[in-house]
């Protein structure tokens, strides 16, 4: 049986309650219990009729899209931790839609900006399987003017920003590092380090990436950081002075601990002191 699940269920989905706190104009989640919202409501059902889905879980509308999260679960009797959510842009014109992401646990974050003087987004991190050794990504959803619908940044190869992962690669100590960045001009980016060591047998590697908007043409951007560039964003990753409420991980690590309170060594003192005049006799000589 399908049913629709409303941003008022409290208990069940509370980090969709703060979502609703804090939707931004023109942005507006739909209420389910609310008469004046059930033309969308309807509308999204009839366009997602023919999809497999259990519930629509939220639904949120700005300009002529909707953003629409369903989940899908496997049995009656499967725990609700085991849905796989569905992340959609459907039409309010026609009934086309079309699918952003899918994966697990689905949590929602702050809205973010990533332009300067830009719409706030609803970013959130998701899982790619549920009851296992999880990979964690980041993303944001943004309305596309010139598409009349919604997208999914940083998407690559059907997933979005890996921030995180629980499968260590064998034979290596692996740090993980990452933080959301508040610029001061308003805007905000997100940035990863991953250091792997391999003890004796070859020198370390590290990957340091930055993931933000053009300031120009208002494009993504992915850019692996070398040299100062890499080096001046560890260091902000790992002080997180300007970190994004909630999406920051990883500075408790020795890495970070090393860079944030780096450890001074007490060194040999070999200047003689200052009445020294090079006179000093040696036990048991004559004077």
């Amino acid at each position: 049986m399908r049913v629709v699940l409303s941003c008022l269920i409290a208990t069940l989905l509370p980090a969709t309650t703060s979502l609703c706190a804090q939707q931004p104009d023109p942005f507006r989640w739909m209420d389910f219990h609310s008469q004046k919202d059930q033309d969308v409501v309807v509308w999204v059902t009839q366009a997602l009729a023919d999809k497999r889905w259990t519930a629509i879980r939220e639904i949120g509308v700005e300009y002529d899209a909707a953003l629409v999260v369903t989940t899908l679960r496997a049995t009656p009797q499967a725990p609700a931790n085991a849905d796989t959510f569905t992340v959609w842009s459907v039409s309010l014109t026609n009934h086309s839609h079309a699918p952003l992401l899918t994966g697990v646990n689905l949590r929602w974050l702050d809205w973010m900006r990533f332009a300067k003087d830009a719409p706030l987004e609803p970013a959130a991190f998701y899982d790619n399987c549920s009851g296992c050794a999880a990979d964690t990504y980041f993303t944001a959803f943004h309305y596309d003017i010139s598409q009349h619908g919604w997208a999914a940044r940083w998407m690559r190869g059907g997933q979005a920003v890996p921030v995180w992962s629980a499968n260590p690669p064998a034979g290596a100590a692996w740090t993980q590092v990452y933080a959301g960045i508040s610029e001061q001009d308003g805007r905000q980016l997100l940035g990863t380090w991953s250091r792997f060591e391999y003890g004796k047998h070859k020198p370390p590697e590290e990957f340091v990436y930055l993931y933000d908007l053009d300031p120009l043409s208002g494009l993504e951007r992915t850019q692996q950081l070398s040299g100062k560039k890499a080096e001046a964003m560890k260091e902000r990753l790992c002080r997180a002075q300007d970190a994004v409420p909630g999406l920051a991980r990883g500075q408790d690590s020795p890495l970070c601990q090393q860079i944030v309170k780096p450890r001074y060594e007490r060194k040999p003192v070999t200047t003689p002191p200052a009445n020294n005049h090079g006179q000093s006799v040696p036990p048991g000589s004559r004077h």
